[in-house]
């Protein structure tokens, strides 16, 4: 009997690496910002008798970097293959691809086969048959992962943990939607099939979601599955057939013999190791240990490396603990809601660690400061400035000038007040925002519930 929920999941991730020039070449990686087929030269187009320079080592180190970061073995002889297939996005015909740079890896449980060097193809546009050659020779780190992924799920949560190292090294293109995904699934221990081009984790999600559900209800009808390629339409969210799975001899890979051998010597690779950066589940270890946070607070603040960093330095001016809760909560939840990151935030440290001071020292309160963040996105202006414009600066400490917006509210608001009254004491919160509303939230909240409590219950 076929077991059908047996999910056998493995991924080959490409990723753009953050390199001047391509692989082969000194032509410029640019190729967002360039007029088509501007960056490029007889070796990335493919001309009859170019020959490729020596692989750009930039790009070498680089994927050395991620694989230790990774936890692989470092292979210290590495050859290009010209792997064939016949697309107007590939001038010569075949796509060079190293032998593996590193192996037996290992990330969130899951086991890292491989670690490839190799040449991004061209854009083809196939409605107008127009192909720009600027991508082409762009250099691409290739991740081949173990079918140890059970589930949707646990797919969207290795992708989210690679993302964080691709951030750490610091070695890929920071533009986003460079990263393109190949997932291989199967059920059952049926026929594999590859989805291609996926390039969101969102998408890969999705496209599993879906192709779980397919295959299911194909051997719930006793159809086998076949060995196939498929496409991940988006739009619709769903997978179509594109052709039959390709073996790797149908590629005919064989060595390039334009490209030498390349020798990663001892000292190239410690030279590598000693600069090496910190993995986001080292940092995320030291967050906790140096300031004390809990996991989940140093999991939020080291899933990004520059809002790390940010932290560390504000964590210097500032308590620690009350740093990374404000950075954890409020300014995670404000870039998050523009979708920027914090560099792309245009928010200076000095003005976080001034916000942070005021809010600490009680110049402003709580809530002023929630506004005070909204408001410090592209805004070249001080904490204190906006504040001081805004009228929020001074927090209201005079009781009685307290006691007597809390009456001018009760008695404005009479349906709250009889409602609270009545038994609903979920009342009390409009009450509340009525009056801090008054104050443009200069007044602390407990001062205004206590007197809340006080007028209502007598």
């Amino acid at each position: 009997m076929l077991m059908i929920d047996e999910v056998k999941i493995g991924f080959e991730i490409h990723e753009q690496l953050a390199t001047r020039t391509k692989l082969f070449c000194k032509c410029s990686t640019d190729y967002r910002n360039a007029e088509p087929n501007t960056n490029v030269c007889e070796i990335c187009t493919g001309q009859p008798g170019a020959k490729p320079m020596a692989v750009n080592k930039e790009a070498l180190e680089a994927a050395i970097t991620i694989a230790l970061m990774l936890g692989c073995e470092i292979k210290r002889e590495v050859i290009f293959l010209r792997k064939h297939y016949d697309y107007p996005d590939l001038p010569n015909g075949y796509q060079r691809t190293s032998t593996p740079i590193g192996v037996n890896g290992e990330l969130a449980g899951v086991r890292i086969w491989e670690v490839h060097l190799e040449e991004d193809p061209g854009k083809y546009d196939p409605i107008t048959g127009r192909v720009d050659y600027n991508r082409c020779g762009v250099p691409l780190i290739e991740i081949v992962t173990a079918p140890d992924i059970k589930s949707p799920e646990q797919a969207r949560e290795f992708l989210k943990e690679l993302v964080k190292i691709f951030d750490y090294s610091n070695k890929t293109r920071k533009e986003g939607g460079t990263m393109r995904v190949d997932v291989n699934i199967s059920i059952a221990n049926q026929a594999r099939v590859e989805i291609k081009n996926i390039n969101s984790i969102k998408g890969v999600y999705k496209a599993l979601k879906y192709e779980i559900m397919r295959q299911k209800n194909l051997l719930k009808r006793g159809i086998k599955i076949r060995r196939e390629t498929r496409a991940f339409i988006e739009e619709q969210m769903i997978t179509k057939p594109m052709r039959l799975k390709e073996y790797a001899e149908d590629y005919r890979y064989i060595p390039d013999p334009d490209v030498l051998p390349i020798k990663i010597t001892d000292e190239m690779l410690e030279k590598i190791k000693r600069n090496l950066p910190e993995t986001p589940m080292e940092k995320e270890k030291k967050l906790m240990e140096k300031y004390g946070l809990p996991k989940e607070v140093a999991r939020v603040i080291a899933s990004e490396y520059e809002l790390a960093k940010v932290y560390e330095e504000v964590a210097r001016h500032v308590d620690a603990k009350f740093a990374a809760y404000w950075i954890k909560d409020e300014l995670k939840r404000v870039l998050e809601y523009n979708d920027l990151t914090f560099a792309q935030s245009g928010i200076k440290i000095e003005h976080l660690i001034e916000l942070l001071k005021m809010i600490k020292n009680e110049e402003i309160t709580v809530k002023v400061g929630k506004k005070i963040i909204e408001m410090m996105i592209g805004n070249s202006k001080s904490p204190r400035e906006i504040a001081k414009e805004m009228g929020l600066l001074n927090v209201i400490s005079d009781e009685e000038t307290v006691k007597k917006v809390v009456l001018e509210v009760i008695n404005e608001n009479k349906k709250a007040v009889q409602d609270y009254l009545s038994g609903k004491k979920e009342a009390i919160n409009y009450l509340v925002g009525q009056v801090m509303k008054k104050t443009k939230g200069r007044v602390k909240p407990q001062i205004v519930i206590k007197y809340l409590n006080k007028f209502l219950n007598t």
